[in-house]
């Protein structure tokens, strides 16, 4: 990592990003997992936490699951490796959908654009399948990066969620390093951070 860039980060200049977290942590050949313990354990060495990002600039993720032991691993997971992103979960595609579009029990608010969207196929009523389709379908929230969870590598899920638009896939559960991984793929801006007044990051609808 170039020593203009972690200037930058220093002064508060750049932002570090979870792809640029995972290169240095390849660098010094540790997990993220260490790495962020490691940065944990200097919190209190440093006025602004590890980086200096506004709470504004943090968009959500939503995560479609109805699974509530899987949504709480996923939960642990973002809240161990400080992802500062808001975790929103909602526990069918209907309620996702009305959450994204600002519709039904969300009528009263405006559409929400989030950073990423992380989905169960295996929802009740309306699958994930349908949800995918419907997300990458309407050109409000096409080009929002969508990961498909999923119990196993079934070829011909895969191959019918990549066709409908599905930007990534993550065996469930879903655990921080396979995150890192396929999250780069993604061109996404997720920044790592602490929360100072210790804010609950997750809500379930």
């Amino acid at each position: 990592m170039h020593r203009t860039y972690i200037a930058d980060i220093e002064r508060g200049a750049r932002n570090v990003t979870l792809r640029s977290v995972a290169s240095l942590a390849g660098a010094l050949e540790v997990t993220v997992g260490d790495l962020v313990c490691h940065a944990t354990e200097m919190e209190g060495h440093a006025s602004n936490g590890f980086i200096g990002t506004s709470e504004s600039a943090v968009r959500d993720i939503l995560l479609v699951e109805d699974n509530l032991s899987d949504a709480a691993l996923t939960a642990r997971a973002f809240k161990s490796a400080r992802i500062t992103n808001p975790l929103r979960i909602v526990r069918d595609a209907e309620t996702g959908l009305d959450y994204l579009f600002g519709t039904g029990r969300y009528a009263k608010k405006k559409p929400v654009h989030p950073q990423l969207v992380l989905l169960d196929l295996n929802l009740p009523r309306m699958s994930g399948v349908e949800f995918l389709r419907r997300l990458k379908g309407n050109s409000l929230t096409k080009e929002i990066p969508l990961i498909v969870l999923t119990v196993s590598h079934s070829d011909k899920m895969i191959i019918e969620c990549s066709q409908l638009g599905a930007d990534n896939f993550i065996v469930k559960p879903l655990g921080i390093e396979s995150f890192v991984r396929v999250a780069p793929k993604l061109n996404m801006h997720l920044t790592l951070s602490w929360s100072a007044n210790g804010k609950k990051r997750a809500a379930l609808a």
